[in-house]
């Protein structure tokens, strides 16, 4: 059992907490207040940062001390939405949030991975048609395995997860702006990136 503090309490940062509280974990969400996320981080092994990205370095950049020697899985994309709300573009093209995360807080174990779907696949990828992936970027092999083990009990078989490497593979953010498209396609059923081998 893990304690996990989640910042972000909105529907992708709710729905992980559920699930995470359900697999036996101790979590805590933390409101929009920076005392309120100190609090949580402070207490917790793990982080998982689901607050929306294009504020979410200022965010977590602030929790420096908090911070040190935890784990922070970032699931959230830098984007700079466009007029319907959708992602239009990148916040930081040619890099990543995680990168600038781990770049802003060197004593934290940047994990990032569960970015590429929509987020009630991220705690149910097993009612998807077909096995979907989820990516592992982060610099650290043992933080690696860590969220290895918190994406299992979220239903994530190991098949199904792909280590892209380090910290600057999290670059494949980029497939965010996939997203968009998809959505105005075919709705708001939830979707992922799937590998096919």
């Amino acid at each position: 059992m893990a304690t996990i503090a989640v910042l972000g309490n909105g529907r992708v940062g709710g729905s992980l907490a559920e699930a995470l509280i359900r697999a036996g974990h101790e979590v805590t969400v933390a409101g929009p207040s920076p005392a309120s996320a100190a609090d949580a981080a402070r207490k917790a092994q793990i982080v998982i940062n689901a607050t929306p990205g294009a504020g979410s370095l200022e965010r977590l950049a602030a929790l420096r001390e908090q911070m040190q020697g935890k784990i922070l899985i970032d699931v959230s994309n830098a984007t700079v939405d466009g007029p319907d709300g959708l992602p239009a573009d990148l916040l930081y093209p040619g890099s990543s949030l995680a990168e600038h995360l781990q770049e802003a807080l060197p004593d934290t174990h940047v994990v990032k991975t569960l970015n590429t779907m929509l987020y009630p696949a991220m705690t149910a990828p097993a009612t998807l048609t077909q096995p979907p992936t989820a990516f592992l970027s982060g610099q650290d092999t043992q933080a690696k395995q860590i969220v290895r083990g918190l994406l299992a009990d979220l239903g994530w078989h190991q098949e199904w997860i792909t280590d892209l490497g380090g910290i600057q593979t999290a670059r494949a953010e980029a497939a965010i702006l996939f997203v968009p498209h998809v959505i105005r396609s075919s709705g708001l059923a939830p979707f992922a990136i799937s590998i096919a081998r």
